[in-house]
């Protein structure tokens, strides 16, 4: 008969990895997620979508940052990417971590868009995401204090030794000297290559929490997990091209902002009798976690379709110049005209807005002041951008009511 000891120091601790038996409600989950995230966005110009991506990527980080406790507000995140720091020590270094979440999102955006992703439940892809998102910390963000002990830790490197041992709550993680061989048995179960495409989805919702079970690193265990997810959720074909977050559901929840602690809380419970699975943790657990995870989800997906509904989205433009003070009506022109097309020449102001040269090319500078338009080069075309003046007219909801 095994120990209590030998069988919390095993691998197989994290069993069940997968649902054995896939219950109905949460196969009919995965298909309704899969075709929404089909038609998400699916009647945005290309480089339309793409900006509204780049919307994205700086509410998930808000989201990420808030499950973690912190309300790094929009402009402040605006920016950090614009290199523009707080003086206060606190604030620079949520600004600091922000910056380094969207940087990382990015390259995740990238690596897929390019075909060459690694596999996201692969160990060198897990550690590679710690690695690049603490790339700029500070030695004082990379200084972790315990109860018993202070150290620094090495972005990238797993917990390795006993000072890195820490509980979670009322969840005690697997000892350091195990952790290598706790993410062997991760990414043997969570690789992407050996299952299909209801599994791959599936994956995505029971890795999350079995990866913050594990609890690999000493610190960043949570934003590495959520970008882990980010990075599961577009190999599963379910990323839409970066226009949905899970973080903001799991941030807000279905109906409450504790739901997300509780569902992982619960998800830690250990087997209860002979009709609860045949591992060391509860399946029902697993199945009340997987289907509250897909279901929020489905939500986020559903509303960000809501939002970024072409016909809504351009009433939404429209709106923003006739109650705004200094745009003229011919603005709207140039953002409709935008929002349909990705992009246009900057020698077209004048045909979009029916007005002289001089008159058109001040609505133009116009809107761009405003932060609506922008362009890569002085000179260069210009697209639709979103900035943190005009989210709650343009994108009602998206963030929390403060």
């Amino acid at each position: 008969m095994k120990s209590a000891k030998s069988i919390t120091e095993s691998p197989n601790r994290i069993e069940p990895a997968r649902l054995a038996a896939v219950p109905e409600k949460v196969n009919d989950l995965v298909a309704e997620l899969s075709a929404a995230t089909s038609a998400l966005g699916s009647r945005l110009h290309v480089q339309t979508a793409a900006n509204l991506a780049d919307l994205v990527r700086t509410m998930n980080c808000y989201y990420s940052n808030l499950i973690e406790g912190h309300n790094t507000r929009p402009r402040d995140i605006e920016r950090a990417l614009a290199g523009d720091f707080d003086s206060d020590k606190n604030r620079r270094n949520l600004q600091v971590e922000a910056a380094a979440h969207i940087q990382v999102q990015r390259k995740i955006d990238s690596l897929f868009a390019n075909g060459e992703l690694p596999d996201p439940a692969s160990a060198e892809f897990i550690r590679w995401l710690h690695k690049e998102f603490y790339l700029d910390a500070s030695t004082e963000m990379l200084t972790i204090d315990n109860e018993s002990s202070s150290f620094l830790m090495t972005p990238g490197e797993w917990r390795s030794l006993p000072e890195h041992d820490n509980a979670v709550g009322r969840h005690i993680p697997p000892s350091s000297d195990r952790i290598v061989d706790f993410m062997t048995y991760f990414e043997e179960k969570y690789c992407f290559k050996n299952l299909g495409a209801g599994a791959r989805i599936l994956a995505m919702a029971s890795g999350h929490h079995r990866f913050n079970y594990i609890h690999p690193f000493p610190d960043g265990n949570g934003r590495v997990s959520r970008l882990m997810s980010h990075a599961m959720g577009l190999s599963a074909g379910i990323g839409a091209h970066g226009l949905w977050s899970i973080s903001r559901g799991l941030a807000r929840g279905i109906d409450s902002r504790s739901e997300y602690k509780t569902k992982m809380d619960y998800a830690d419970t250990p087997r209860q009798g002979d009709l609860d699975g045949r591992g060391n943790l509860s399946e029902k657990a697993l199945i009340d976690f997987v289907t509250w995870f897909l279901t929020v989800s489905l939500d986020q997906v559903e509303f960000m379709s809501s939002l970024f509904d072409l016909s809504k989205l351009s009433g939404r433009l429209q709106r923003y110049v006739e109650r705004s003070e200094e745009l003229k009506p011919e603005a709207n022109n140039l953002l409709q005209e935008a929002l349909l097309r990705g992009e246009f020449e900057r020698g077209e102001t004048q045909r979009i807005t029916g007005l002289p040269e001089r008159t058109a090319r001040r609505i133009l500078n116009s809107v761009i002041d405003q932060g609506l338009l922008a362009s890569e080069t002085p000179k260069s075309s210009v697209s639709l951008r979103f900035s943190s003046k005009s989210l709650d007219d343009l994108f009602p909801k998206l963030y929390l009511e403060n």
